[in-house]
C-alpha cells in the first residue's frame, strides 16, 4: 500500500499590532472615533474670518472714510471669498441672505 507523503502547510507569521503596521491600526481606530482625538481641544476658541481683499486701498482712502462710506472692493459678485481660521486660509465661501441676515456658504475646503 502506497502512502502519500504529507507536508505541513506553510505557516505565516502575523505581526503584532504594535510592530510595523501598528500605526495604521491606530489611525484606523482614530478614524472610527474622531471625537476622542479632538475632545481635548473642542472648547478652545478660534477666529473665523471672511477676508475680502480690497486692491489698491491707500492711507488716503482710509482718511476719507466716514459713516455711510462705500468702499468698492472690486470683487465680482458671485466670486468666492477666502475663509480663514486664525489667519490661515481654510476654504472659500459665497455670501447668501438667510432670514434677513447675511450668511456664508462654504464652497470649497483647502
Amino acid at each position: 500500500m502506497a502512502t502519500a507523503a504529507r507536508t505541513a502547510p506553510a505557516q505565516t507569521a502575523e505581526k503584532p499590532a504594535n510592530e510595523a503596521g501598528g500605526a495604521a491600526v491606530r489611525a484606523a481606530d482614530a478614524d472610527s472615533q474622531p471625537d476622542a482625538l479632538w475632545k481635548p481641544v473642542l472648547g478652545l476658541g478660534c477666529e473665523l474670518t471672511v477676508d475680502l481683499p480690497v486692491p489698491d486701498f491707500k492711507i488716503a482712502d482710509l482718511l476719507k472714510l466716514h459713516k455711510g462710506s462705500i468702499v468698492n472692493a472690486h470683487w465680482r459678485v458671485g466670486r468666492d471669498v477666502p475663509l480663514c481660521l486664525n489667519a490661515t486660509p481654510i476654504g472659500w465661501i459665497e455670501f447668501e441672505v438667510v432670514g434677513g441676515n447675511l450668511a456664508v456658504r462654504l464652497t470649497e475646503l483647502v
